[in-house]
């Protein structure tokens, strides 16, 4: 059973219906406002890429990074996205929380920061 979406000109909104036969689809209603002047829309659609696909598009944003401004923050958020977006994986909310963070300029010292790697005292 295909999804139709639909661009519903008495209420201006588009909207998803489930057609339950292709054959016979029916008078599509508007789920909203119950219209029926509704036009048909092109659906999105995805395309399958290779993971060297991805890396490749990748590596195309990573060689311009030499004009990249390194005290820009919202530049540096921007690049975290791309690079989570071609990997097509979830990087948890703790990642979406540091770049948000990032953008808005609230990442910055905080107290008792330091570096991240500093083990907190000399062990030698």
């Amino acid at each position: 059973m295909p999804i139709y979406e639909y661009f519903c000109d008495d209420c201006r909104t588009r909207v998803s219906l489930l057609v339950r036969s292709i054959s016979n689809p029916g008078t599509p209603e508007c789920p909203r406002c119950g219209g029926t002047r509704l036009d048909r829309l092109m659906s999105r659609f995805a395309v399958v890429r290779s993971e060297g696909d991805r890396l490749d598009n990748l590596a195309g944003d990573v060689e311009g990074l030499g004009d990249m401004d390194e005290d820009d923050p919202k530049a540096a958020a921007r690049l975290l996205r791309k690079m989570k977006d071609e990997m097509g994986e979830d990087a948890g909310e703790d990642f979406d929380e540091a770049v948000d963070a990032l953008e808005s300029g609230e990442f910055g010292d905080e107290e008792g920061g330091g570096d991240a790697g500093d083990g907190g005292g000399d062990d030698l």
